[in-house]
């Protein structure tokens, strides 16, 4: 309330056109903006083979949240969201995703985890963060926050519409209890799904109006890729299909140009993400 939030402060050096959107499109889903962007998988893969070499075992998935974590320290604007038609600089970087409780039997169900990270993390720490919070919620009798939550309010008739609307009407005036937000995975800087995990192709997924998120990233599985080569001809290359969703309305067009540019430049040169950056930018 009052510009304060637990989970960000209200920005306001904000370009006029850009402080408008939220007037002309009040809801997320009005402001969807769908990227389409190809990874050298054949680049990561010998990256990830030299870094098995070294007794370091990297993912896919942990190299594009650490392209995005590093690429937050450098531009801040796309770590932002909208609430109540305001701007929010969000005070902390998190990437959620959907995760199965077994990896080999889908039958036992999955859940939503929220993986916090610093600025200053590397590829390892990402890495290192990212299956903590796995490991803690791994098999079938593993229940964290959102699970419990999800069970309570369902189990009367008519529950679960009243306690997401007070969730709703608390978070639109920043009076949501910071505990709370810490916990609910919709409440984050980015939210990936794994589709190549489960042998599927990437999606567009949508931004939910629920929740902070501004950012939805869908991985697909290995596509074949036909470009021009040397010589006049043509070849073809692997590639990871990432399907990306943006809220147009938290930074202008050249923020994020700039921004995506950056995270397209860390994804070509993994190695980038081996040490911390120099510096971290805030913002103003």
């Amino acid at each position: 309330m009052f510009g304060f939030r637990p989970d960000g402060r209200r920005v306001s050096s904000i370009d006029p056109i850009v402080g408008v959107t939220p007037y002309l499109m009040p809801m997320r889903c009005d402001a969807q903006v769908f990227l389409q962007h190809r990874v050298d998988y054949e680049l990561l893969t010998r990256y990830i083979a030299a870094q098995a070499a070294k007794g370091e075992k990297i993912t896919f998935m942990q190299i594009i949240i650490a392209a995005f974590v590093r690429t937050v320290s450098q531009h801040p604007e796309i770590n932002r969201f909208i609430l109540n038609k305001q701007f929010f600089a969000r005070n902390m970087c998190a990437v959620s995703f959907t995760m199965l409780k077994n990896p080999q039997n889908a039958e036992m169900g999955e859940t939503a985890v929220k993986v916090k990270y610093d600025l200053t993390d590397t590829i390892y720490d990402v890495r290192d963060r990212m299956e903590n919070v796995i490991n803690a919620n791994r098999g079938e009798d593993k229940k964290n926050f959102a699970d419990k939550l999800a069970k309570a309010v369902l189990v009367v008739p008519g529950l679960a519409t009243g306690i997401v609307a007070l969730v709703r009407l608390l978070d639109r005036y920043g009076l949501c209890p910071g505990a709370l937000l810490d916990e609910l995975p919709f409440h984050t800087s980015m939210y990936i799904t794994n589709n190549a995990s489960i042998g599927l192709h990437h999606v567009n997924h949508h931004i939910y109006n629920f929740g902070t998120t501004s950012i939805f990233v869908g991985m697909g599985r290995i596509e074949r890729h036909v470009e021009p080569a040397p010589g006049g001809t043509m070849r073809f290359r692997r590639v990871i299909p990432l399907g990306v969703v943006i809220d147009e309305r938290i930074a202008c067009g050249a923020q994020y140009g700039r921004a995506f540019s950056y995270l397209r430049e860390l994804l070509a040169n993994p190695e980038m993400l081996m040490s911390p950056p120099e510096e971290v930018k805030t913002e103003i």
